[in-house]
């Protein structure tokens, strides 16, 4: 059975885009101006925040990703439960 979409879920998923866009700008500009503590600073803050967007989410809906970085947030296997990204 696949878990429910609800308002909270593309509040979230919003969210952890617009982090993750300011992250790749962040390390795009921290390739050419590597001494600018400012810019550090701000990219720690938000991969700090992204990993907590993402920890949240995760626990409510599910991994956002088969392997690597997501924790399975149960004591089964929930990558296959959906939402697919075309029920989205």
């Amino acid at each position: 059975m696949a878990k429910q979409i609800d308002d909270e879920y593309y509040q979230l998923m919003g969210q952890i885009q617009a982090v993750d866009f300011v992250l790749v700008e962040l390390t795009l500009y921290l390739d050419t101006h590597p001494g600018d503590q400012q810019a550090l600073q701000q990219f720690n803050q938000y991969s700090a925040y992204s990993r907590q967007i993402k920890q949240v989410f995760e626990q409510k809906y599910g991994p956002l990703f088969q392997f690597g970085v997501s924790n399975d947030p149960g004591p089964r296997w929930d990558w296959g439960r959906g939402p697919w990204p075309w029920q989205v």
